[in-house]
C-alpha cells in the first residue's frame, strides 16, 4: 500500500483514532477496576475490624483484652500481609497482632467516635482506622482506635493482572478492527480502483470509454471523463482531417507555382493569385482546427453580451452600408461552453448576414431551459434581407472539408466552421428563407 494512497491515509487515520480510543478505554477501565478493588479491600478490612471488636473484652480495670488465637489465622503469622493494632485515643499502644511485629503502622489522626479512615501509607499498605468508645460493666468508658492494614502487593498484582488481560484483549480487538477497516476500505474504494484500471485500459488502447458499472457517486465523474475523452478524440480526428485537407488543398497551388517558376517568364499575376488562394486555404483550415466544441466541461458564458460585442464591431466594419441591427429575446442567456466557440458561431453568422444583407439584420435569442425541449438550452436565430441561398446548394456549403474556393460566395469557410462546431457541441443548425425579411435565416440550437 503506497504511503500517498487514499487507502493508506484513511487506514492510518482510523488506526490512530482506534489506538487513542483504546488507550483512553484502557485507562478508564483500569482506574475503575483499581477503585472497585480498593473499595472491596476497604470492606474486607472493615469486616476484620468488626471481627476484632467481637472478640475484644474490657476488664474492671479498663484494660482491653484480646484472645491469644483469632479467627483470622493471618493475624497470627508474621509477615502474612494482614496486620492489626489497637491504640488508645492518646496514640499509646494497647495491643498488636503477632503478624505486625516489627512493622510500624501509621497513626490515625483525630477521629470521631464511630468514624472510619481509609488511607495508604508510605509502604503502599492499605490501612483502615476505626474510632470506638468502649464501656465496661461498671459504666466506665475509654476511647480506642482499631487499625487493620494489608499489604498493597496483592491489590497491585490484581491490577497488573487486569491490565495485562485488558491490554491483550484490547490489542486483539484493535487489530481485528483495523483488519475489518482495511477490508471495508478496499471494498469501499473498489470503484475508484476500477475507474483507475479502466483509464489505464483506455490509455493502452484496449478500451474506448469508461463503460464499467460504477457507484452512484462516481457516475457523474465517469460521464464527465467520457465526455472529455470523446471531446479529445474529436479534436484529434479534426486535427487529422484538417491536416489532410490542408495537404490536399495545397497540392494544386503548389503545382501551379512550380510551373510558373519553370517558365521563362514568370506570370506575377498568377503567382499572386495562387499565394492569395493558399493564404485563404491555410486560414480556413486553421479556423476549423481552432474550434473546440466543448459544452459541458467549462464555465458559463453570456451569449447576449457576446452578440452585443459582435454587432458593435460589425457596425464599424460595414459602416458604409448603415445596417439596421436588432437584437431581441431573453437578456439572460447563459450556457456552458467556450467563449471562443460562441464567438465563432455568432460571429460567422452575423458576418455573413452583414455581408449579404441589403440593410437589415435580425438576431433573436431564446432561453429553452424551461421549455419542454430538454435537449437544448438556447435558440439563436440570425436572419437578413439579402438574396439568400437556394435550397439545392444548402447542403454543399455545410458539408465537412469544403475548400475555400468551392464555397458559395459569401457563405464559405465561415459556415463550414459553424456547421462543424455546432455538431461538436451536440447542437443543431437549420437554414431556410426568412419569412419576414425574405433573406437567409439560420437557426442554431445549442445544448
Amino acid at each position: 500500500m503506497k504511503a500517498r494512497s487514499l487507502s493508506f491515509r484513511l487506514l492510518s487515520a482510523a488506526g490512530l483514532v482506534l489506538a487513542a480510543f483504546f488507550f483512553l478505554v484502557a485507562l478508564v477501565l483500569e482506574q475503575a477496576f483499581q477503585q472497585s478493588t480498593e473499595q472491596a479491600l476497604r470492606e474486607k478490612l472493615q469486616i476484620q475490624i468488626y471481627s476484632l471488636l467481637s472478640v475484644a473484652e474490657m476488664n474492671s480495670s479498663l484494660q482491653l483484652k484480646m484472645p491469644a488465637i483469632l479467627r483470622e489465622p493471618r493475624f497470627s503469622n508474621p509477615g502474612s500481609g494482614l496486620y492489626a493494632v489497637i491504640r488508645l485515643s492518646d496514640q499509646s499502644l494497647v495491643w498488636r497482632s503477632p503478624s505486625s511485629v516489627g512493622i510500624e503502622l501509621p497513626v490515625a489522626s483525630q477521629l470521631k467516635q464511630g468514624e472510619f479512615a481509609f488511607v495508604r501509607d508510605s509502604e503502599q499498605r492499605f490501612v483502615l482506622h476505626y474510632a470506638v468508645m468502649w464501656e465496661n460493666e461498671a459504666g466506665f468508658e475509654r476511647a480506642y482506635v482499631f487499625t487493620v492494614a494489608e499489604d498493597g502487593q496483592f491489590l497491585n498484582n490484581q491490577v497488573a493482572e487486569f491490565r495485562a488481560t485488558l491490554t491483550g484483549w484490547l490489542s486483539g480487538i484493535g487489530l481485528l478492527l483495523v483488519l475489518i477497516q482495511f477490508l471495508v476500505l478496499r471494498w469501499g474504494l473498489k470503484p475508484l480502483r476500477q475507474i483507475g484500471a479502466d483509464l489505464e485500459q483506455i490509455e493502452a488502447g484496449r478500451k474506448s470509454r469508461l463503460d464499467g458499472c460504477y457507484a452512484a457517486e462516481l457516475q457523474g465523474v465517469a460521464s464527465n471523463l467520457n465526455a472529455l475523452i470523446s471531446s479529445e478524440r474529436a479534436h484529434l480526428e479534426r486535427y487529422r482531417n484538417t491536416l489532410a485537407d490542408l495537404a490536399h488543398s495545397l497540392k494544386t497551388p503548389l503545382a501551379i507555382l512550380r510551373g510558373c517558376v519553370e517558365e521563362p517568364v514568370v506570370n506575377r499575376e498568377t503567382v499572386h493569385n495562387q499565394i492569395s488562394r493558399m493564404n485563404e486555404i491555410v486560414e480556413y483550415q486553421l479556423q476549423k482546427a481552432a474550434a473546440k466544441g466543448q459544452a459541458n466541461l467549462t464555465g458559463k458564458v453570456d451569449v447576449n453580451d457576446i452578440v452585443d460585442k459582435i454587432i458593435a464591431s460589425l457596425t464599424k466594419v460595414y459602416a458604409d452600408k448603415r445596417i439596421d441591427y436588432r437584437l431581441a429575446g431573453d437578456k439572460a442567456c447563459r450556457i456552458y461552453g467556450e467563449e471562443g466557440d460562441v464567438y465563432e458561431i455568432a460571429g460567422n453568422l452575423l458576418d455573413n448576414a452583414s455581408k449579404w444583407c441589403r440593410q437589415q439584420v435580425r438576431v433573436a435569442l431564446t432561453d429553452l431551459t424551461d421549455s419542454s425541449n430538454q435537449a437544448f438550452s438556447l435558440l439563436m436565430v440570425v436572419e437578413d434581407d439579402g438574396p439568400g441561398i437556394v435550397e439545392e446548394k444548402m447542403g454543399e456549403i455545410l458539408r465537412r472539408g469544403v475548400r475555400a474556393d468551392e464555397n458559395i460566395a459569401g457563405h464559405g469557410i465561415g459556415m463550414a466552421v459553424v456547421n462543424e462546431l455546432v455538431g461538436l457541441w451536440g447542437g443543431r443548425l437549420l437554414g431556410d428563407q426568412s419569412p419576414e425579411l425574405g433573406g437567409m435565416r439560420w437557426q442554431v440550437y445549442l445544448p
